[in-house]
């Protein structure tokens, strides 16, 4: 693991932070130590962040709220869900039709960017974290599928973490249209760069690549994200990767951090400020 001193260096030049949730905040429903005083540190010093999930399920108002009963205030412009990456991506490349897999938030998610739902000829069949999918939606995707039309998923998660068990999240749903029909999506959300690329977006292309940062407490999912989108890959290990995993895997963060609060005592001594 690089010194303390090498961890300064290479985060010298990172303006905006893109910040896993789960194991990097907070784990559950519990504050992780010292996050909300690195969140604060951020924009006292005028860094920026947004908080990134891959859930497509919920809209941005549920994890402002979520943040907030954990002692956290947050906009809902400092969310970036999957399901809104997946707007972001859509508009930039003209689309206004859509047939759409997804929950009562992720359609009013697409309809707040002006993206029209249909199932008369959509440009794409988008799937996301639909916890209302019925047999009748599979009917009509997979037909659409079978005459041509592209498929797009929000993101790849084969299973979405619940307490004490896992639930079958887009990446299962993703196998089961596959296995129908063949075809495979083009996905968004992480690990993908995509859902980093509709970070620029969200900040008007303001910054370089080099201003940005992905933290997270995955190695395959938050720090390939950060590599596959060529920016820097902050490895916390506040949840599930350990020093084993980074060992053992082929995907090498930039920096390893024992939590957002070391990231932020680095940030104090380029600031002057230790």
């Amino acid at each position: 693991m690089d010194s303390f001193e090498d961890k300064v260096q290479k985060l010298k030049d990172v303006r905006v932070f893109l910040l896993d949730m789960d194991g990097t905040i907070f784990l559950g429903e519990k504050l992780l130590p010292r996050a909300k005083e690195f969140l604060d540190y951020l924009r006292s010093s005028g860094r920026r962040f947004i908080f990134l999930t891959n859930n497509s399920s919920k809209d941005k108002g549920s994890y402002v709220e979520k943040l907030k009963k954990l002692g956290i205030e947050a906009k809902p412009e400092e969310i970036l869900t999957s399901g809104e990456a997946t707007c972001i991506y859509l508009k930039s490349i003209g689309t206004k039709r859509v047939y759409l897999m997804g929950t009562p938030e992720l359609e009013n998610e697409f309809r707040s960017w002006g993206i029209e739902l249909t199932e008369q000829d959509p440009e794409y069949v988008v799937l996301g974290f639909d916890k209302t999918l019925t047999y009748h939606k599979l009917v009509v995707g997979c037909e659409f599928l079978r005459q041509g039309v592209p498929f797009i998923a929000t993101h790849p998660d084969f299973n979405c973490p619940m307490e004490n068990t896992y639930i079958p999240d887009t990446g299962s749903m993703i196998e089961l249209m596959k296995a129908s029909t063949g075809v495979s999506p083009k996905v968004i959300g992480k690990p993908n760069k995509e859902i980093i690329e509709s970070a620029f977006k969200k900040f008007n292309n303001e910054h370089d690549k080099k201003e940005f940062a992905m933290v997270g407490d995955r190695v395959y999912t938050d720090v390939k994200t950060g590599i596959n989108a060529g920016i820097c890959a902050i490895l916390v290990l506040s949840g599930e990767s350990t020093l084993q995993t980074v060992e053992e895997s082929d995907v090498k963060p930039t920096v390893i951090a024992e939590n957002v609060g070391e990231i932020m005592d680095c940030l104090k001594v380029i600031d002057g400020k230790n």
